[in-house]
């Protein structure tokens, strides 16, 4: 991962968390929908930790909280 890109890395994190939020489903609900940990998730979520995401795990992600994958890459300036 680039440095030039870790608010993009977080502000993708916070719009993860917020749909999941959105959704109803904790952590642990995610991650076991994306064959992933609740670590891996807690990682791409906190405010404090820049974490990369593959396009595959973006597109289960979106898939599994019902939002176009779109949504999360539209960035704040």
């Amino acid at each position: 991962m680039k440095p030039i890109y870790t608010s993009e890395y977080l502000q993708l994190g916070l719009k993860i968390s917020y749909y999941r939020k959105l959704r109803g489903l904790t952590q642990e609900q995610l991650a076991e929908k994306i064959e992933k940990t609740p670590v891996f998730i807690g990682h791409i979520e906190a405010p404090n930790i820049c974490k990369a995401v593959s396009l595959d795990t973006l597109f289960d992600i979106a898939y599994v909280l019902e939002v176009p994958a779109y949504k999360f890459l539209m960035f704040d300036e």
